[in-house]
């Protein structure tokens, strides 16, 4: 898995986020808080995942890059819908997967967030 080092987070749990990146990296129950990562399906743009879906075993953690997390299902799509716009925003279109990709890779100004790693 990668993660944004300054991902998205909802309002609510802004100041909690470095807390449950943690939690989510080692496997600690969370109820109700959701993940958004870019999407296995090139034709969508995000996909929101339930925290404790990452939990299990076997659900396949590799290649996913976490663009944000929120609680509730509901704002958890807003805030997907807001990473969409700033996207959108800064570059005029929706491509979102080349987005963050390209940032990933350096090749877009280092204002924004840095990447890392976890297993």
């Amino acid at each position: 898995m990668v993660w944004d080092r300054e991902f998205y987070a909802g309002e609510g749990i802004a100041r909690k986020k470095r807390r449950i990146k943690w939690k989510i990296c080692h496997n600690a129950g969370q109820l109700d808080i959701y993940v958004i990562t870019l999407s296995s399906n090139p034709q969508n743009l995000l996909d929101i995942i339930p925290s404790w879906e990452l939990m299990q075993k076997y659900y396949p953690k590799e290649g996913l890059v976490v663009v944000g997390v929120e609680k509730g299902y509901e704002n958890a799509m807003e805030l997907a819908g807001r990473i969409v716009m700033d996207v959108y925003g800064k570059t005029g279109g929706f491509h979102v997967r080349d987005y963050f990709l390209k940032r990933q890779e350096g090749k877009l100004p280092k204002k924004g967030p840095r990447w890392e790693s976890y297993s």
